[in-house]
């Protein structure tokens, strides 16, 4: 059951296509002032290739064959010289008509394809969790075998697939100015967040005028925590429907899966983090399903899993997930 019924759309949606090149991508940051590369309206589908995150020499680096990365890659690291302060390559943004600061943006997750046949992951000086541990870089280049859906980790290892984009978000106030794209906030950004697979649906608060989403940072698979700062590192292309809701006021972003309602909650500290996912688990289901609020408190320590999304992105990500199934009739 949806939370909202689709607000009707007037005019045909229409698809429209972006690829990662120098021009439709902007580098480690989040930025009302970002000009769009790309307008649709209200509806509309977008289909959007994003980019590696690692670079050309540390691909090279891992043993990766030159053949084997990506002319746009090479163009993009050459030509996009406005980085920072965080480390992903986002395309877009995408400017979406009639999004005003106060509505929400529903981005319903499509679909989901590889676009390359290998992923990455690495250890880094000073990222992560175990720093004192770990305090040298190394650089693994991990196969992906796409028809299988595993990534062939090492011999006898094999992982499952779950592809997924880990930032999708709008800008953020526009009093904010620009912020790293490392840490997620009620713009949503590096959510980290691996349920959010083809198939499921992501709110996100609108800031500002035209939303200006943008994705990026995609991912093989991931576990929770993303203890040492990387997941399966990839690109992918993701096909999304971008709807204004007028009607729906969010604090902080929030999902839906065929099966799960999902709250989120992000601070430098995780019992803040967790806090927060967890007020925003009882005011959905005051809001949604009707219940006091006694009985949503009650109801979320029943029945609701508060899992970590990320220890590692400045701000600690705590998610709680709601089984749908258990709402009968409501």
């Amino acid at each position: 059951m949806r939370w909202l019924l689709l607000v009707p759309i007037l005019l045909a949606a229409e698809t429209h296509r972006l690829t990662s090149t120098p021009s439709t991508v902007f580098w480690g940051h989040y930025d009302a002032t970002t000009k769009p590369v790309l307008r649709v309206r209200s509806g509309d589908t977008v289909v959007i290739r994003s980019s590696m995150i690692a670079g050309p020499e540390m691909l090279e680096g891992a043993g990766l064959p030159s053949s084997q990365i990506e002319a746009s890659l090479r163009d993009i690291y050459r030509d996009v010289k406005d980085r920072g302060p965080g480390p992903h390559i986002l395309t877009g943004p995408v400017y979406i008509e009639g999004a005003e600061a106060g509505d929400t943006l529903e981005v319903q997750i499509d679909k989901i394809e590889f676009a390359l046949p290998y992923s990455l992951n690495l250890i880094a000086p000073g990222l992560g969790v175990l720093t004192e541990d770990f305090p040298y870089a190394r650089v693994r280049i991990i196969p992906l075998d796409v028809d299988r859906k595993v990534a062939r980790f090492a011999p006898g290892i094999e992982i499952p697939l779950k592809p997924f984009f880990g930032s999708m978000g709008v800008a953020p106030p526009i009093e904010i100015g620009r912020i790293s794209s490392a840490p997620p906030w009620v713009h949503a950004g590096n959510l980290d967040n691996k349920e959010l697979v083809e198939g499921t649906t992501l709110y996100i608060p609108v800031h500002v005028k035209g939303a200006l989403f943008a994705v990026g940072d995609a991912h093989a698979a991931q576990g929770n925590g993303e203890v040492n700062v990387t997941a399966l590192e990839t690109a992918l292309t993701g096909t999304f429907r971008l709807t204004v809701r007028k009607n729906l006021r969010l604090k902080w972003p929030r999902a839906e899966t065929p099966t799960h309602f999902i709250t989120m909650g992000f601070d430098e500290n995780l019992d803040t983090a967790a806090r927060i996912a967890i007020r925003e688990m009882v005011e959905f289901l005051v809001e949604h399903k009707r219940l006091s609020r006694d009985d949503a408190y009650m109801l979320a320590s029943v029945a609701a899993d508060f899992s970590l999304t990320q220890l590692v992105d400045g701000k600690k990500g705590v998610h709680g997930m709601i089984a749908k199934s258990i709402f009968k009739g409501r």
